[in-house]
């Protein structure tokens, strides 16, 4: 599956309208979870706009990639929230958005606002390797060629030497993902762990979100 960004969203169906009062600019990693919870809440009042995922191997093009969409469509709505957190940023990215005067979801990544941040944070896994559902449909396109790994396997050992366990983050009960998590933990030499999250404290920030 392609990954959205705000160019594409309206070829693909995904439609911002700008009719909405509030506006959400977020990850395109995160916009199949955003799209669901829209639909099952009725969050019409809610529109989308996608940056690029792939914009986690830049994290330091984040901040100005935000910016350029904020400042681009703040003209037409009530209120602005960022679906992202610091997302590898080093803390520029809520210096950004506070600049703005925009929202953003509280949390070092997904991993953890999936979790919950303070479970998340209270585990202290250094040793483990974590995919979300996006991850495992990416695996390939966002960590195995990235690294280099199809070219030169020989190097899975010095990227996860250190790592113990892979650690997928389920936000469904989808039996072919699982399946493909396990798989991938195979071909990293890692021991596997699936551990169901949901939507997590995405789904509670958009609902506070969606009730003002």
């Amino acid at each position: 599956m392609a990954t959205p960004d705000a160019t594409t969203l309206t070829d693909t169906g995904w439609q911002d309208t700008g009719k909405g009062q509030v506006l959400l600019i977020a990850c395109g990693a995160l916009a199949r979870e955003i799209l669901d919870l829209k639909a099952r809440n009725g969050w019409d009042h809610l529109d989308l706009v996608c940056l690029p995922a792939i914009l986690h191997n830049r994290p330091e093009k984040i901040p100005e990639a935000v910016r350029d969409a904020v400042e681009r469509h703040r003209a037409g709505y009530d209120a602005i929230h960022v679906v992202y957190a610091d997302c590898g940023t080093g803390g520029l990215l809520g210096a950004e958005c506070a600049r703005l005067g925009v929202e953003m979801v509280a949390g070092p990544h997904c991993y953890a606002f999936f979790e919950g941040v303070d479970a998340f944070a209270a585990r202290d896994e250094a040793t483990a390797f974590y995919l979300t559902d996006f991850l495992v449909r990416q695996f390939d396109a966002f960590v195995w060629k990235p690294l280099g790994l199809d070219r030169h396997p020989e190097l899975r050992d010095m990227y996860f030497g250190n790592y113990e366990t892979l650690v997928y983050l389920a936000q469904t009960e989808d039996a072919t993902l699982t399946e493909r998590a396990r798989t991938q933990a195979e071909r990293l030499g890692l021991a596997f762990e699936r551990r169901p999250t949901g939507y997590g404290d995405l789904e509670t920030t958009l609902r506070g979100w969606a009730a003002r």
